[in-house]
């Protein structure tokens, strides 16, 4: 099974990607920011506000390829700044109680100011005993 799900980003026509992607159980959602539908940055330097903006709209991708929040194995962040990386700790840890995921966070350059995180993930749909399509 290849499912692709694109949200209407800009980019997603021309640099021919998906914002989330399934092939059999394994899901990965690209790169996602904090700008809304109308093109506009949420909560311009809150790295807590983006984190909770951006794994709503991470959630949403997941769902519209059959995955959830608990079948989430990897997040990655890319921060602005690490020393505001408190506000996207206590999101990710909020939003991710009991599924804890492994993480990765590194500080990089965004495309514009006031944007604080960015963050992919791989999924793997799973069982709740952690069955994939019959393995173990």
């Amino acid at each position: 099974m290849i499912d692709k799900f694109k949200a209407g980003g800009r980019f997603e026509e021309i640099g021919s990607y998906s914002r989330a992607k399934r092939v059999g159980p394994f899901v990965s959602v690209a790169g996602t920011t904090a700008i809304e539908p109308s093109g506009k940055l949420h909560a311009p330097g809150d790295s807590y506000a983006q984190t909770i903006y951006i794994l709503g709209r991470i959630e949403e991708a997941l769902r519209e390829v059959g995955a959830n929040l608990t079948h989430v194995m990897r997040t990655r962040a890319y921060l602005t700044d690490m020393s505001a990386a408190g506000g996207f700790v206590r999101a990710h840890g909020e939003v991710f109680k009991g599924i804890d995921p492994v993480l990765t966070g590194v500080q990089a350059g965004l495309t514009q100011p006031g944007m604080m995180v960015e963050i992919d993930v791989d999924a793997i749909i799973h069982d709740a005993d952690g069955t994939i399509g019959g393995m173990v």
